[in-house]
């Protein structure tokens, strides 16, 4: 028995796939006027642009794809799970609140913070300090002692700052117009794929039957 399902794995992958297509295919709609160096992603899903659907259906599913991520990483910690699922429905919500056109918008920026907050700190509060989660405990099954890579408390720290390091050359970024479009897609995609490189480390682990 793995440590995480096939699903999984699934909802991990498909989440930094749809992020990178999502965006490059509302960029081409959007036409040679839109600078991805120093326009947001969020243009590109303000309501009434050409890349408004696009940029909508995507949001939904990635957010989908965290929240079944999360659920199915069952090595970490209930509380490293909760803040990805909420990063997760944080993406779901922004199609709720699109940035406008020009300009900015309280309630974007704010479901914005919220949603790479989370993303941000999931890792470090995720860590396996034990090396047998709770579920396993139960299920009265046992692995080979441990915590998978991605959930050992040095990777998940280092994962965490190279977060918050992007998150501040985005902010900064936008305050002086420094590359904010490059600063949010590293970003936004580290965070992508995170989730999906915790889940390969866990799924090569395998669980046994405790023995009596």
């Amino acid at each position: 028995m793995r440590l995480v399902p096939w699903w999984a794995l699934l909802s991990s992958g498909c989440a930094p796939v749809l992020l990178l297509g999502g965006w490059n295919v509302a960029e081409m709609m959007q036409g040679p006027g839109y600078d991805p160096r120093t326009r947001t992603i969020s243009v590109l899903a303000a309501y009434g642009m050409p890349g408004y659907g696009v940029m909508t259906g995507m949001l939904l599913v990635l957010g989908a794809c965290y929240v079944a991520t999360a659920v199915g990483l069952r090595t970490a910690t209930v509380l490293g799970r909760a803040a990805l699922a909420g990063g997760g429905i944080s993406a779901m919500l922004l199609t709720l609140v699109p940035a406008p056109p020009t300009g900015g918008s309280f309630g974007h920026g704010a479901v914005v913070t919220v949603g790479f907050g989370l993303l941000a700190v999931w890792p470090v509060l995720a860590v396996d300090r034990g090396g047998n989660a709770p579920w396993a405990l139960r299920a009265g099954v046992v692995h080979d002692g441990g915590a998978s890579w991605g959930l050992r408390q040095g990777v998940t720290i280092g994962a965490t700052a190279a977060m918050g390091v992007c998150a501040v050359w985005f902010l900064v970024g936008l305050q002086l117009h420094w590359l904010p479009g490059i600063a949010e897609r590293v970003l936004t995609f580290a965070q992508a794929l995170w989730p999906f490189l915790v889940v390969v480390s866990c799924w090569s682990r395998q669980v046994s039957p405790e023995q009596p």
